[in-house]
């Protein structure tokens, strides 16, 4: 079985392309900065160590992690490992490892990764569900323990 979870934080903004021809395919390619549960080389020194995975999705959620997916963005994904090697211009066997992303979602909400930058840089996250420069007002939790969505974004919302 080859079957990994991953929860960590985005160290820069996904890298996505698009595949040519009829039909487009988005191509997502992020790392995620992993935190160790134990310190290198075995001493116990309460340093922070944190493993960084490259990531790969495609299709609609190459595209949510274009659209969605920032800088410092705590997340996790579950998919599987998969290995390859290419010969580069110099002659050199090069070997990778990868996560083919099966599924990803966010692993805190956004009001609490704004108020920290979890040790990868400062957060940019442009603002809104959908980029730009102006912040929505907060939502706010209702007594029903639901969070009520700001007027005006009901488009950008990928599950309409």
């Amino acid at each position: 079985m080859n079957k990994v979870i991953l929860m960590g934080r985005l160290t820069r903004d996904p890298e996505v392309r698009y595949t040519q021809g009829e039909n487009q395919m988005a191509i997502a390619r992020y790392t995620l900065a992993v935190d160790r549960r134990f310190a290198r080389g075995g001493n116990n020194n309460d340093e922070n160590t944190a493993d960084f995975i490259p990531c790969v999705a495609f299709n609609k959620a190459g595209e949510f992690a274009e659209r969605y997916f920032r800088k410092g963005t705590k997340i996790a994904v579950s998919g599987r490992i998969q290995t390859g090697s290419y010969t580069n211009k110099d002659g050199v066997k090069v070997y990778t490892t990868e996560v083919i992303v099966d599924d990803q979602e966010f692993a805190e909400s956004k009001n609490s990764s704004s108020n920290s930058d979890g040790g990868y840089g400062n957060n940019n996250y442009g603002g809104g569900f959908g980029g730009g420069n102006s912040q929505p007002a907060a939502p706010m939790a209702a007594g029903d323990g639901f969070m009520n969505i700001p007027d005006g974004i009901d488009e950008e919302l990928p599950f309409n």
